[in-house]
């Protein structure tokens, strides 16, 4: 069973920096795909940013040039820097991995949620 636990959510003012992490644990053979999803009050769930195996890095227009996702794959842990918040990047962020994991002599494919951190963000 693979979990993932989150940190890093809190009230800030407009203009300031917060660090999210996302750290997963369990029989993990191996990481395709991590990313950050967030859903504001109200909306759906939206991708904010995503590292895909073998591909670039994707963001959500909105966050372009201010949010930063990394990954340290010896921790199996991705990051989220965010950077000029803005009021409107007020919600809760999820974190995503998708992979496999070892299940006895074989492995089979997840894909999993954190728990969600709540970002707020005052003007």
């Amino acid at each position: 069973q693979v979990q993932l636990v989150e940190s890093g959510g809190g009230l800030v003012q407009a203009g300031e920096s917060l660090r999210l992490s996302c750290a997963a644990s369990g029989p993990i053979l191996s990481i395709y795909v991590v990313g950050w999803y967030r859903q504001a009050p109200g909306k759906q769930r939206e991708l904010v940013a995503v590292i895909p195996g073998g591909g670039s890095t994707n963001y959500a227009d909105s966050v372009k040039g201010r949010f930063t996702i990394s990954r340290d794959s010896a921790k199996n842990t991705v990051y989220l820097q965010m950077n000029s918040l803005k009021p409107e990047d007020t919600a809760v962020y999820y974190c995503n991995f998708q992979g496999r994991v070892v299940t006895g002599v074989s492995d089979r494919y997840f894909d999993v949620w954190g728990q969600g951190t709540l970002v707020t963000v005052s003007s």
